[in-house]
């Protein structure tokens, strides 16, 4: 991921972030890419395991607060220098991933009112 302070130089605490919008554009490029992919990897799982319902969302869920755990550990749990907001790493896609997520679950387990 891509630091938006590349010049190396000590900020005072007073001051206002600034981001370079290639570098976050870059980093929500990551995230996006990989909510996607770890959605079709629960989608898979959930339908391997036979998990529909309330329980295909909550395994859902739990692939996606791991993503995001995951992610905040791969920036070094300081958001802010990669970010504009917590909600970019933790929220970003997950109505989007919700959809391949359940389209994975239907193909695996061959339901037809899903094709």
């Amino acid at each position: 991921m891509a630091s938006h302070d590349e010049s190396g130089k000590k900020s005072n605490e007073n001051e206002v972030p600034t981001f370079n919008a290639e570098n976050l554009q870059s980093n929500m490029k990551v995230v996006y890419y990989c909510r996607t992919f770890m959605s079709i990897i629960g989608g898979v799982i959930a339908g391997i395991c036979g998990f529909t319902g309330l329980m295909g969302f909550v395994v859902y869920v739990l692939v996606m607060a791991i993503t995001s755990v995951c992610l905040t550990a791969r920036a070094g749990f300081s958001i802010h220098s990669y970010f504009d907001s917590w909600n970019r790493v933790l929220l970003d896609g997950f109505l989007g991933g919700l959809l391949v997520n359940v389209y994975f679950v239907c193909a695996v387990l061959d339901v037809s009112f899903c094709a």
